[in-house]
């Protein structure tokens, strides 16, 4: 059985945006959020108070991710990816992942990031740049709107793109390229 790719990250949206600044904001507010994705599609978003520290990422897989890859992947295997962040590469974390049977794609330490979520932040991001809020709560809504908006194609060309991003990092020996 072909294991499918299935990501996840965080990323961190900001109303510092040219088109959400007003005079009056000396300091805007943003706000972190983790997300996963596939080929067939995202699942829900988790907004983050404070910091990522193992436990609370293990929390985050556990009630996020765990069933975004029931949804997306029913009973198939799948290698899950993410970078090697501290909460990420902890020793509790890759014990819980071995305990759930999960796989995770081995990730070289300082490699240029290619995780194809970045680039779905990006969008994620730029689907924003009209929107004007003015609150926390309305830029959580903006940007639950905005990743609701994601199309399973779009994951599908992300994924499909990661061996081009692959040859290409091997083409400029690390360099940094397009993606």
């Amino acid at each position: 059985m072909v294991s499918k790719p299935f990501t996840s990250g965080f990323g961190t949206v900001s109303r510092e945006m040219p088109k959400c600044l007003k005079s009056s904001v000396k300091y805007p507010q943003s706000v972190m959020v983790w997300g996963a994705m596939s080929a067939a599609g995202v699942g829900p978003l988790c907004f983050i108070k404070g910091r990522v520290n193992a436990a609370s990422y293990q929390e985050i897989l556990e009630h996020f991710m765990l069933p975004s890859a029931e949804k997306l992947y029913g009973d198939e295997d799948f290698v899950f990816q993410h970078d090697l962040a501290p909460a990420h590469s902890a020793k509790t974390t890759g014990k819980w992942f071995t305990d759930h049977g999960i796989t995770v794609l081995n990730w070289p330490a300082n490699s240029p990031d290619l995780n194809p979520i970045e680039n779905l932040w990006d969008i994620v991001k730029r689907k924003l740049r009209d929107a004007r809020p003015n609150t926390l709560d309305e830029l959580k809504a903006a940007i639950e709107a905005s990743w609701a908006s994601i199309t399973p194609q779009q994951c599908h060309r992300l994924i499909a793109s990661m061996p081009r991003r692959i040859e290409a990092v091997i083409s400029a020996k690390g360099f940094p390229t397009k993606y």
